[in-house]
């Protein structure tokens, strides 16, 4: 199993980090299209949501990224040093009364897009795991 990990300031331009990260991985381990589509996605909107929601957008707070190849899966694990939140009770983005709030997909998103996804320490950790059937 390999491990990488990177640790950036909660400034929401380190998204292009984020997005260089993957792109790197990409070509590392010669993921597949339409597995790195979904990853990026994921990957970012769970780096995002740390940096704005669980970090508040405070430089002085870092998001953890780290990353775990097993042979048939990749495993992202993102982590901010904020309080935490209610991920059993997430408002429904597809119910007609929340299909116009500008917030509130990205949970829904990473779900859709992930093999599997896993909440920890009250939701300041996410972990986004996607099945790559031997290849990668």
């Amino acid at each position: 199993m390999d491990s990488i990990h990177i640790q950036i300031p909660s400034i929401i331009e380190n998204i292009r980090i984020i997005e260089s990260f993957i792109d790197n991985v990409k070509e590392a381990y010669q993921i597949s299209d339409d597995i790195y589509g979904n990853i990026m996605v994921a990957v970012t909107e769970a780096v995002n949501n740390a940096i704005v929601h669980g970090n508040k957008q405070d430089r002085t707070k870092n998001v953890d990224l780290s990353l775990h190849f097993h042979e048939d899966m990749i495993r992202f694990v993102v982590e901010d040093e904020g309080e935490g939140f209610d991920y059993h009770h997430l408002p429904d983005p597809t119910d007609p009364e929340n299909l116009h709030k500008p917030h509130g997909r990205g949970i829904y998103l990473i779900k859709q897009l992930c093999d599997e996804v896993k909440f920890k320490n009250n939701g300041k950790c996410i972990e986004l795991i996607f099945y790559i059937n031997g290849q990668y």
